[in-house]
């Protein structure tokens, strides 16, 4: 059993192919893959996208490169939506959400201070409506983390983490999930090969984060939920230990973050 923690199937590049994706990868074992929304105007259609198939759900949040273009208007949707979605049993987390340094504009005034104000109102949002956050940190991970702090969240997953094993020990003390996905498959990722390693396999999940992050295998091609079982058993291999071990205990590891999963799983 794989849980796709972070699968933007919403993209354009599945225009078309969305339900024939999820079935598929339904049949390799993916037994769930989480849809977060990256802006206000795709709300509705992830939502949607979650009705799909049986292994879908939902996450709702404003994206940090998508915070420019957005307004307080847009936080108050959100707002909305996730008071309205409460009653879904598909909408599981707030996301995707965080800081984007990585760049240059977004890391400078007044861009830098817009990103945290719309980071600190949706970590708000996620205090009132008890849901796990599902973070973008590209480097940015310190002062997502001061974040975290000062508005005691203790739920969710650093999505496609690239920090440091300290960075991520301070993520696990706070109760987060350390998310690996295609970049790891390439071995001159050392460093993150050496985090897939030496975390402890309870603080571990699994995504794509496709279409983007292409596995190594991909050739910078597009990437799918369906890569996700063999980048489990990369992680696995390097672990030393078998894919279905990996498997369950990932998965196991996603619903501790991600609450709201497990009862899908059981009706799956």
């Amino acid at each position: 059993m794989w849980i796709d923690t972070h699968c933007h199937l919403d993209a354009p590049e599945f225009a078309g192919q969305e339900s024939r994706i999820a079935r598929d990868a339904e049949k390799t074992g993916i037994r769930q893959i989480v849809i977060p929304s990256i802006k206000s105007a795709s709300f509705g259609q992830v939502a949607a996208l979650a009705y799909t198939c049986n292994n879908c759900s939902y996450a709702l949040g404003i994206h940090p490169i998508y915070v420019a273009d957005s307004s307080e208007n847009d936080l108050e949707i959100l707002d909305k939506a996730l008071e309205k979605g409460m009653a879904d049993p598909r909408l599981v987390a707030i996301g995707e959400i965080g800081l984007d340094f990585y760049i240059p504009e977004l890391a400078r005034s007044p861009l830098r201070e817009k990103q945290e104000h719309f980071l600190e109102a949706q970590l708000k949002m996620a205090r009132k409506y008890e849901l796990p956050v599902l973070l973008h940190t590209r480097r940015s991970v310190d002062t997502v983390l001061k974040h975290l702090r000062k508005q005691k969240i203790h739920l969710g997953i650093a999505h496609a983490f690239s920090g440091s094993f300290q960075q991520a020990e301070a993520f696990i003390d706070l109760g987060f999930k350390i998310s690996f996905c295609g970049t790891v498959t390439y071995e001159r990722a050392h460093q993150l090969r050496k985090l897939a390693v030496e975390l402890p396999i309870d603080t571990m999940v699994i995504e794509t984060d496709s279409p983007d992050l292409p596995p190594a295998w991909k050739n910078r091609k597009e990437n799918s939920p369906l890569e996700l079982p063999r980048i489990g058993e990369l992680i696995a291999g390097l672990r030393n230990i078998s894919p279905d071990e990996l498997a369950i205990r990932t998965s196991h590891s996603a619903c501790s973050a991600i609450p709201r999963l497990a009862p899908l799983l059981a009706k799956g």
